[in-house]
């Protein structure tokens, strides 16, 4: 099925000879949907939105303790640069600032692909729904189902949104799908410090 029709859902037109009336939706030539309240509400829509927020706040507290070591190695470079020579000072400073680079792309790929997956739920909830919009469209005997934001004045009873979307949690429900977190991004290793305790700032790649 084509995703673009699947998601687009302005108009879905199907003819019908022997209509049967849903109990919810009044029968008419002419459906409206609102097709965003039908994503956000349903199982699948809360669903999603759920695995986002935590995978979005995950990523924030990554980058806060990432960006916190980083810090602190900074600071430990700064301090100890006078007991340095300018060619090993310079070669770890070179080292800092590649990795600083890294890890900010990768975590920048990782926010990326959070809206990616975004993208793609959604196309696969309008893929999912659409057979079931159809059955709609059968049932009241229309021929189209507009989205409400293309329409200026509309009836409330041809508004299908509240029957879509129970009708969809019942077919396909929250649908969940595994979540891959991806690759934590690795950084230098530090030497012992004082009591045994090694330096907040983590592994580079062997």
């Amino acid at each position: 099925m084509n995703l673009r029709r699947a998601s687009g859902v302005l108009v879905a037109a199907l003819l019908v000879s022997t209509p049967v009336l849903a109990q919810t939706v009044q029968s008419s030539p002419v459906l409206t949907l609102d097709q965003d309240r039908m994503y956000a509400a349903s199982k699948f829509g809360k669903r999603v939105q759920a695995d986002l927020t935590a995978q979005s706040r995950d990523l924030s507290l990554e980058n806060r303790k990432i960006e916190a070591a980083l810090e602190e190695e900074e600071r430990r470079l700064t301090v100890e640069r006078p007991s340095m020579d300018s060619e090993e000072f310079q070669a770890l400073a070179a080292d800092f600032d590649e990795r600083v680079t890294g890890i900010r792309r990768a975590q920048s790929q990782k926010s990326d692909s959070i809206q990616r997956q975004a993208d793609q739920e959604r196309a696969r909830f309008f893929e999912a729904a659409f057979p079931v919009l159809l059955e709609l469209v059968e049932e009241t005997g229309a021929v189209a189902i507009l989205n409400n934001t293309a329409v200026i004045f509309s009836v409330r009873q041809i508004d299908i949104t509240d029957a879509a979307i129970a009708r969809i949690d019942a077919t396909i429900g929250s649908s969940p799908l595994p979540i891959d977190p991806g690759l934590l991004p690795v950084q230098r290793p530090n030497p012992v410090v004082n009591d045994g305790e090694t330096d907040p700032v983590s592994a580079k790649d062997n």
